[in-house]
């Protein structure tokens, strides 16, 4: 029996079942037995890959993505470069490779990272150096500039609540325990003003999930590009624009576990739901654009040009091996379409290269 598991136990059978987002923020960020505070979770020697790791294309693209938004904005300086979430610093390191010949960009951005993970602090420590980066706990904690952010698998590790139709109300989803073993069962039935919109989409017993997390993060976003009038957030994760069904999913070792099987010792995740995302930032005051495939993203963001130009100088297993990720990243069969994209960016102007706008409603 692991720690983190002796002592969920123990609290439950002390003051009853928990939330799956009480579970979730337990296992991934207890301070002493949990999965994000105790390891580098990414690559080979992890529990998994994200597409920075796959390929240098990805962060390249998104960056240049970023500095061509920055520059239609009129370039503002100085103003913050983040990321939440940034893992080993691949994806800021590609993204500030690539955009280092952009006329200004380098010397007026301003780096910060938001990690709660004292493992990847240190490793985002090593590799973005040269860039004299700043650490933060929250999204708030932010200088007040012009912001240009990168969220890439931040969101989908944010801990949720599962809840299932029952009538007209719903029933929460727990964790309980069962002898010496973790089980999921189910709370009471009550309405649930915050689902309320979703009566009219749902049928006895689906399931939908919230992120609670999600909101006041999403809203501190749109409420900072608001009040300057400038900035954009690239958002990349998988999921589908509205909730729907139980996608709550842990991964060990590079292969799916049982949610309950091994807490803390195992990646845990869930769907995101871009509707609530773009609505909370909407809310804030900011716009979006409309939500669309990572492969299709890349693809108007020129990946496939990119993709040939690097395999020029490739030969053997090296150019297999970068043409696997470049098929990785962009077909359907694999990241091109699990994976979405949102950009917010300032009402009344364009959304950031490769986005639509989002739909007027007269």
């Amino acid at each position: 029996m692991t720690a983190l598991r002796d002592i969920l136990l123990r609290r439950i059978r002390a003051t009853g079942p928990i939330t799956v987002a009480d579970y979730m923020g337990e296992c991934l960020l207890h301070p002493q037995h949990g999965y994000y505070s105790t390891r580098d979770p990414l690559g080979a020697a992890g529990d998994f890959t994200t597409a920075p790791e796959i390929s240098q294309m990805f962060g390249e693209l998104l960056g240049l993505c970023l500095a061509q938004c920055w520059l239609e904005q009129g370039a503002p300086a100085p103003f913050v470069l983040a990321e939440l979430g940034p893992g080993r610093g691949t994806l800021m390191a590609d993204m500030l490779r690539a955009t280092r010949k952009v006329p200004g960009f380098h010397a007026a951005l301003r780096l910060h990272l938001i990690e709660a993970s004292p493992a990847l602090r240190a490793r985002q420590a090593e590799t973005l150096a040269a860039h004299a980066p700043q650490w933060h706990d929250h999204l708030a904690d932010l200088p007040d500039l012009p912001l240009f952010l990168l969220a890439n698998e931040f969101f989908d590790a944010l801990p949720v609540r599962q809840f299932l139709r029952a009538g007209q109300g719903w029933r929460e989803r727990m964790v309980g325990v069962e002898g010496e073993d973790l089980v999921f069962g189910l709370g009471p039935v009550a309405p649930l003003e915050m689902l309320d919109h979703r009566l009219a989409d749902t049928a006895e017993g689906d399931l939908v999930e919230l992120c609670p997390a999600a909101q006041p993060i999403m809203h501190e976003l749109g409420a900072r590009i608001a009040r300057h009038g400038q900035g954009a957030a690239l958002i990349v994760d998988y999921g589908d624009w509205r909730s729907l069904g139980d996608t709550l999913q842990a991964l060990r070792a590079h292969r799916p576990d049982p949610p309950l099987a091994h807490p803390g010792e195992a990646d845990l995740t869930a769907h995101v739901d871009f509707e609530a995302l773009a609505e909370a930032a909407a809310d804030a005051g900011a716009a979006h654009g409309a939500m669309v495939p990572q492969g299709v993203l890349l693809g108007l963001l020129g990946i496939a040009a990119r993709a040939e130009a690097l395999a020029r100088d490739l030969t053997g297993d090296a150019r297999q091996s970068h043409l696997a990720a470049f098929r990785r990243l962009t077909h359907a069969d694999e990241m091109g379409t699990l994976f979405k994209a949102l950009a917010i960016h300032p009402r009344g102007m364009a959304p950031p290269p490769g986005f639509d706008p989002w739909p007027e409603v007269s």
